[in-house]
């Protein structure tokens, strides 16, 4: 009963936020040689988030790819570096509550209610390039709504980042 009770809070948390992932990847590239990893400074210090946010994706890129047998290391073979963009979407709802034909006094008519609310849409990218060459080999993208008022941020931003390199390494690349 309490597995049970934790799938459906899972699938609650997950569904009321869904993020949207997209992969590319060069297909000439044999990513089973790539074992160790480092961050690319120059690229996550352009970054326009805060502090506390890039250690949280950077955490969470660690867990990751600690579970995909990826090491740090100072010699790394991939270079990993992530950028983040911020739309603020604003939908607009008109309610018509205008009846006519049915019913009593058919003809009535009642005001448009009109609602108006926002939300920021952030996307991550998560870039692997390639130590050696420094081309990028493959690139991550999670689109999704975090708010700065989320609570747990940790979690959310975990889940973020573990959707996105679900994809890594490629199905070819196995």
């Amino acid at each position: 009963m309490k597995n049970i009770l934790l799938l459906l809070m899972a699938i609650l948390i997950l569904g009321c936020s869904s993020i949207s992932v997209f992969t590319d990847h060069d297909s000439g590239v044999d990513f089973s040689k790539y074992k160790t990893f480092a961050y690319f400074k120059p690229g996550i210090d352009k970054v326009e988030i805060s502090d506390l946010d890039k250690r949280r994706i950077l955490k969470a890129i660690d867990i990751q790819m600690a579970q995909k047998s990826m090491l740090k290391s100072e010699l790394p073979d991939l270079l990993v570096s992530i950028n983040t963009t911020a739309k603020e979407k604003v939908y607009v709802n008109n309610i018509n509550n205008g009846f006519w034909g049915w019913g009593w006094n058919p003809w009535m008519w009642g005001p448009n209610q009109n609602t108006v609310s926002s939300r920021t849409e952030g996307v991550l990218y998560i870039d692997l390039i390639d130590a050696k060459t420094k081309q990028l080999v493959w690139q991550g993208k999670g689109k999704g709504g975090i708010s700065e008022y989320t609570k747990n941020r940790d979690e959310r931003i975990g889940i973020f980042v573990a959707e996105i390199l679900k994809n890594y390494p490629p199905e070819a690349a196995l």
